[in-house]
């Protein structure tokens, strides 16, 4: 028996405002920070060894790591991918969710968020909020960097590098902290979800999601924290 534990960062500060984020380095706030001990905390209560650790780019999902191992007295190397990285939002990028639904109505902001293939328009290269504009990203080859992603185009980075970097060591223990979209893609691969049931997938901020495998297959799967999974997809 081994195990996956998939955790979203804690809530960030632009959770809070209800701005869409992307790949905007923005930090935990208070509250994240507690989600992410809470975390750790459920964690550690399963009384399992983590043997690798891997996080995005991003600072919201390092710092949750980062709070996880603590709580686990656990500091072991931990691996950053950009792949990992939340789905790119385009030019939606820093714009409240609760004013755009008023200028462009409900369903095309529910489309933007959690349809399959739909991309927002591209981030201007000049925008502050661009990811060439960010040091987090100085790095990353410059053809690598999107102007907007579609869940799709999230989707394909995520597993391009799961496949290649983290499918073939699932006999040991693993832990990713990613974000909302990312996680959505691994588990739309991990669970055989259709393009249907990943638009109704919701990811919870702070609560890992714990995957039994036995000989690298799935045996069973459940949220940590269950008084705040029971009105998520069920897998």
């Amino acid at each position: 028996m081994s195990y996956l534990i998939l955790v979203r960062h804690g809530q960030s500060v632009w959770n809070l405002e209800k701005k869409f984020t992307g790949w905007v380095d923005v930090d935990l706030t208070e509250n994240g920070k507690s989600e992410a001990k809470k975390a750790g905390e459920l964690i550690k209560q399963e009384k399992i060894e983590v043997n690798l650790y891997y996080s995005s780019f991003q600072l919201r999902a390092k710092n949750t790591l980062k709070i996880i191992q603590e709580e686990l007295q656990d500091f072991k190397d931990v691996k950053s991918a950009w792949e990992l990285n939340e789905r790119h939002y385009g030019a939606l990028t820093g714009l409240n969710k609760d004013e755009m639904k008023k200028k462009l109505g409900e369903e095309k902001v529910h489309q933007f968020r959690r349809s399959w293939d739909l991309r927002p328009d591209p981030l201007d290269k000049k925008n502050p909020y661009h990811p060439l504009n960010i040091e987090t990203y100085k790095n990353i080859p410059l053809e690598k960097i999107p102007d907007t992603e579609s869940l799709k185009d999230t989707y394909e980075r995520v597993i391009k590098f799961y496949n290649k970097e983290i499918e073939n060591k699932t006999s040991e223990n693993i832990l990713i902290s990613a974000h909302g979209n990312s996680i959505r893609a691994l588990c739309k691969y991990l669970f055989s979800l259709n393009n249907n049931e990943i638009s109704k997938l919701e990811i919870p901020t702070g609560n890992p999601l714990l995957i039994e495998l036995e000989n690298s297959k799935i045996s069973n799967c459940k949220y940590l924290d269950q008084k705040r999974a029971k009105d998520l997809l069920v897998f």
